[in-house]
């Protein structure tokens, strides 16, 4: 997958590009639903995405935040998953921590993935049996989780823009007490991959495909682990788009406890 990842990593920084422009610009926001902003600066990086991927692979499906599923994807066995920007409320708010992420699902599965974070001018990438990467400015760095496996000793990846009792709950009970925020999903995933942070947990199913794809190759190949908070595995070829039983991503090490601790505790707040 040489070819796709070159192609993934040049267009996550074209639209990065777009994006940095917008930013210093004043923001006129829309809003697709609920809590779910979306800006010029979306819909100009998605534009420019969905165009040059269609352009390189034309016998491939993309499914796109920006754009309506026409279920197109359920004939192709490549489909790949676009977020223009993951983290657009910190985009409003100029904090520099949203991210353009690409993935690429094969016969279901996340295989690619490239998270670029345009304010930092960092981008992870990773692709099939080719490891997992972080590169900024002139260095690019192999990725590899901790091997931490002591919850005390823990840092949990944790969203800067929504608060979840049910996640100070898990940590509580897993005995996780430091924390490092962020905004986009991608960029918490990435944080797992570098080993600065080691869980992080969404158990509502606010998350999409889109969301997960590219940052699940990234943090797979750098020796971690992504399931929902009931211990199955993610798969991109189904027709909900949402991950309807939230994530779990962890660096593998006591991943089927935090998984346990986060079932029974979501389970107990249903009652």
């Amino acid at each position: 997958m040489e070819k796709e990842l070159e192609v993934a990593r040049v267009l996550a920084r074209d639209a990065g590009r777009i994006l940095l422009e917008h930013y210093q610009q004043e923001h006129e926001v829309e809003w697709k639903g609920h809590d779910d902003p979306v800006t010029a600066a979306d819909r100009a990086a998605n534009v420019m995405l969905v165009r040059e991927f269609e352009r390189h692979f034309p016998g491939d499906a993309i499914l796109s935040e920006e754009l309506p599923d026409d279920r197109s994807r359920f004939r192709k066995d490549r489909v790949w998953m676009i977020d223009p920007m993951d983290g657009t409320k910190q985009f409003i708010d100029r904090v520099g921590e949203f991210a353009v992420m690409i993935g690429l699902a094969v016969e279901g599965i996340a295989r690619l993935g490239v998270v670029y974070h345009p304010s930092l001018d960092r981008m992870f990438y990773a692709a099939p049996g080719m490891g997992s990467y972080v590169e900024e400015k002139w260095s690019t760095k192999r990725l590899q989780v901790s091997h931490l496996s002591d919850p005390s000793r823990m840092i949990a990846a944790m969203s800067r823009s929504h608060h979840s009792p049910v996640v100070d709950e898990i940590r509580n009970q897993l005995g996780v007490t430091e924390h490092i925020r962020s905004g986009s999903v991608g960029l918490k995933f990435g944080l797992i991959a570098e080993g600065r942070a080691h869980i992080y947990i969404h158990p509502g199913k606010r998350t999409n495909k889109w969301d997960t794809c590219g940052p699940e190759a990234i943090l797979r190949e750098a020796g971690g682990v992504i399931t929902d908070t009931k211990g199955a595995p993610l798969r991109y070829d189904v027709e909900e788009i949402r991950n309807i039983h939230g994530i779990v991503a962890t660096n593998g090490t006591i991943h089927d406890r935090i998984v346990e601790t986060t079932a029974a505790i979501i389970a107990a707040h249903k009652r």
